[in-house]
């Protein structure tokens, strides 16, 4: 079955030209990518497995070559699609905190790392350095780590500060469980960082934690 032959009220394509992308289910979305089925499944099906063998469209965007390709119906070219698509949208997610640019607002900044550290299955840790004037010198990723932590070095975090003259920095790392409530731990590595940065005037503006649809500040909630 494709796309023209399913009733008018359940084609996707036609659904989202007439109601917006917003309205399609997850499912919906993804068998206008898919185009379409396999032998003996109709591409509606075919969507809807792979919402459930993948626990969501998360688990999908964000599996390896060897898990993507291991499912009947998908291949290589599939999964060139989704990591195209997947570096498109982290692109324009990104476009507002180019090195150079001022950070915006908070959402911006949100976004930005969201789009970086969102899509780990293991935790990093990383660093937006900023200028005098909170313009982007730099985004690095410090520290990587297994799913249930990075070790962070504040001596590393201080030299690459020098390094990169930076006036001030946001630290941002991921929750791959998808919680972002911060942890005690995080709490007093940022203060740590905070105290190594002060002895050299490098300014912490915030920590951010980043989960599955949600970012946490630490500087918002008083913590730092």
């Amino acid at each position: 079955m494709t796309d023209s032959t399913w009733p008018t009220d359940e084609r996707p394509r036609e659904r989202l030209l007439a109601h917006g992308a917003p309205t399609l289910s997850d499912a919906e979305l993804l068998a206008i990518f898919l185009r379409t089925g396999t032998t003996g499944m109709p591409v509606m099906a075919l969507a809807r497995h792979l919402i459930e063998e993948f626990s969501g469209l998360r688990g999908l965007l964000t599996a390896s070559q060897r898990q993507f390709c291991n499912v009947k119906g998908l291949g290589t070219a599939k999964y060139a699609q989704v990591q195209a698509a997947m570096e498109m949208a982290r692109r324009v997610m990104e476009e507002p905190l180019r090195p150079g640019d001022p950070l915006r607002s908070p959402e911006d900044t949100r976004r930005f790392l969201t789009s970086r550290l969102g899509t780990y299955p293991h935790e990093v840790f990383a660093g937006l350095f900023l200028d005098n004037r909170h313009r982007v010198i730099q985004y690095r990723e410090l520290f990587r780590g297994t799913i249930d932590g990075a070790a962070v070095y504040p001596r590393e975090v201080v030299r690459q500060a020098l390094e990169d003259n930076a006036a001030a920095v946001i630290f941002a790392h991921n929750h791959p469980s998808g919680v972002a409530e911060p942890s005690q731990a995080d709490i007093s590595l940022t203060r740590r960082l905070k105290e190594a940065l002060g002895l050299v005037d490098i300014r912490v503006l915030d920590h951010m934690v980043v989960g599955h649809g949600e970012v946490i500040s630490l500087a918002e909630r008083g913590l730092l």
